[in-house]
């Protein structure tokens, strides 16, 4: 169960000259008084061998470090200094997962890491990266060190069953405060997802030497020892898995995507540059050839007309999400999507930033309350005079979304050396006794793949057997030219519908919504819905704006799933078809993280999305559960 996050209380007290957090939460220091960046080098680096284990990484390995307790990201800083140090010259990476439970606010981050001046460099990109602190997994690339973060915010008892098991973790910080000021982080649940999410040969190490530590990690199976600990503390533990031990007791969770990963989990076969073959040059397929590329591997994209040319093809997308709940946020699509999008688009031609005014038009008690749910840097609550439009609403302000211009987001996408558009239509797949895959059009071959990721909005079925069936939506957005009257280029407004400055002459607004239809015609009576959806909103801005004969427009459809949520993930066991499908209206706002899904599914990656959402979008959710016949003989029931 998902809660709304509490930041960290903090004290600070003056040692020697140095500035030190301390937690009123469990009454302890954040680091060593002594030197907090050398016991984390002595414990935490050196304790799990990572110098030599980094430096030997081979090409397009993979490896990742676990943390309890994010507290002021010093750990994760030194051990991003030490992979600067150490890196091999290949396309290796280091990823980090971390847990924290009460988050430093940013002010309280900045203050903590100026202790720490030769880690400065670092510290000014995690602290521009730093999420804002809601529940969830927030995930934080620096593709130029080749090095990456996923921040779970939540408590370890929530957060530790929820992450979905698609790669070992190699090494484990065990960081949480002392065992005598925060037992809860050392309980037996809490050690039993630890060693869930790891294997034979990962290590773990730990400033702390307390019984209950200790008998933990030996109830798990793991072998444990005590050497010189830090400064003046006589010992730290130092672990590795070195054995399946038969009585061990893990606890194991269904696999919502997979039914085995096993093979992912030990083999270092897939150490290799992987050739992915994308169907469907839509906002999804483009996502994904973008996430697969940044990794180093081969994408070829394949469209039969070209990119952007269906649904994901408007002059304008908005990122307008309807945030929840503060207290189901790491449960809630549209919240777990929304941040990582904004990072996401930010790094392309074609962003940007804005507010969106988003009116209570229903609901509008419950719906204005989330102000008081999320921080200032979410929402600021707005009554109806505080819009330059004349409206009857009141409103909440959603200080951070943004605006993309979809053909300059796939002109940057496709500039990317290792990703190749083919104008093609692909009509089979067929794989190969060696496990390749290869695609054809009629007798025609197109090339030759270790994966393919099918992104075909409605056309998805004809490569994947027993796909659910898609419905189709139209719908319609409508520009007009309104230089005598623009708005704020830095506003947009959300109400039944949507507008905004599309350029500093033209209004955006829609869009319609039909079900069941696939005609995409631009209709006056898409126009008029349009402009009556505006009107219930702004009524005196909407009777300025020019006639709907002069308006013009761009129809689509859209493709839903029959329970409104992404189709992910593959059908089959035995083949590398998988597919990303079904966005709906929110394209923009989910294919972002719904590809590094997908990216961590097919590489054995940490996957950063809670198991239980990710359950919600898993392609087998449709699966009929045939009940197994009851054994027959001549007629008559076989009794076991």
């Amino acid at each position: 169960m998902s809660k709304a996050i509490q930041t960290a209380d903090l004290d600070w007290q003056y040692i020697d000259g140095i500035e030190i957090p301390v937690s009123n939460q469990f009454s302890d220091v954040y680091f060593s008084k002594d030197n907090g960046l050398l016991e984390a080098r002595h414990v935490f680096l050196a304790g799990n061998d990572l110098p030599t284990r980094l430096a030997n990484l081979q090409d397009f390995e993979y490896f990742s470090v676990g943390e309890t307790g994010f507290g002021t990201g010093l750990n994760i800083l030194a051990l991003w200094q030490l992979w600067q140090q150490v890196r091999p010259a290949n396309q290796s990476h280091l990823h980090t997962i971390s847990v924290e439970k009460f988050p430093l606010t940013k002010q309280d981050l900045i203050r903590a890491l100026k202790v720490w001046p030769e880690l400065k460099p670092l510290a000014d990109q995690l602290i521009q990266k730093y999420p804002i602190l809601i529940a969830g997994c927030h995930r934080l690339h620096f593709p130029n060190e080749r090095f990456s973060l996923d921040l779970w915010l939540g408590d370890a008892h929530d957060v530790l069953p929820n992450i979905y098991k698609t790669k070992a973790i190699d090494a484990w910080f065990l960081d949480g405060f002392a065992p005598s000021c925060n037992p809860d982080m050392w309980q037996e649940q809490v050690l039993k997802n630890i060693v869930r999410l790891s294997d034979i040969g990962t290590t773990f190490t730990s400033f702390s030497v307390a019984g209950v530590l200790k008998r933990g990690l030996q109830q798990q199976g793991i072998s444990i020892s005590r050497p010189k600990g830090f400064g003046h503390k006589h010992q730290m533990l130092k672990a590795i898995w070195q054995v399946v031990s038969p009585d061990q007791d893990i606890i194991s969770t269904s696999d919502p995507i997979q039914s085995s990963n096993t093979a992912s989990l030990h083999s270092k076969a897939q150490f290799k540059q992987h050739k992915i073959a994308v169907i469907g040059a839509g906002i999804a397929g483009l996502s994904c050839a973008w996430a697969f590329a940044q990794r180093g591997h081969q994408v070829t994209i394949y469209d039969q007309t070209a990119p952007l040319a269906g649904a994901s093809g408007n002059p304008l997308a908005l990122l307008n999400p309807k945030l929840g709940s503060a207290a189901q946020s790491a449960e809630h699509l549209v919240t777990a999507t929304w941040q990582y999008a904004l990072q996401h688009y930010q790094q392309f031609d074609g962003f940007r930033a804005l507010h969106v005014n988003q009116l209570a038009q229903k609901d509008a008690e419950e719906f204005l309350s989330l102000a008081q749910q999320y921080s200032d840097d979410v929402f600021i609550q707005q009554d109806a005079h505080a819009l330059e439009l004349q409206t009857p609403f009141a409103s909440l302000q959603l200080k951070a979304a943004a605006a993309i211009y979809p053909h300059q987001l796939q002109a940057s996408i496709l500039k990317h050396p290792l990703i190749h558009f083919q104008h093609a239509q692909v009509d089979s797949i067929q794989k190969q006794e060696q496990g390749q895959l290869t695609l054809l059009s009629k007798d025609h071959l197109l090339g030759e793949f270790d994966h393919v990721m099918v992104c075909a909005a409605m056309n998805s079925p004809n490569f994947i057997e027993n796909y659910p069936q898609l419905k189709p939506n139209r719908g319609q957005v409508s520009w007009v030219n309104n230089q005598q009257q623009p708005l704020q280029a830095n506003q947009a407004y959300s109400y039944t519908g949507y507008c905004l400055q599309l350029d500093p002459q033209h209004l955006i607004l829609g869009a319609s919504f039909y079900p069941h239809r696939d005609d995409h015609e631009v209709l006056i009576e898409d126009h008029v819905h349009n402009y009556d959806l505006i009107h219930s909103a702004f009524p005196e801005y909407a009777e300025k704006l020019a006639p709907i004969a002069q308006w013009q427009g761009r129809a689509s459809v859209r493709t839903q799933s029959p329970d409104y949520f992404p189709l992910l993930g593959k059908m089959q066991e035995d083949t590398e078809i998988y597919t990303l499908s079904a966005l709906g209206s929110k394209g923009f706002l989910y294919a972002p993280l719904c590809s590094e899904v997908l990216a961590a599914l097919v590489l054995a990656e940490a996957c950063p999305m809670p198991q239980n959402l990710l359950q919600k979008l898993s392609l087998r959710r449709f699966q009929k559960k045939v009940k197994p016949k009851k054994p027959y003989f001549n007629g008559v029931i076989v009794r076991p």
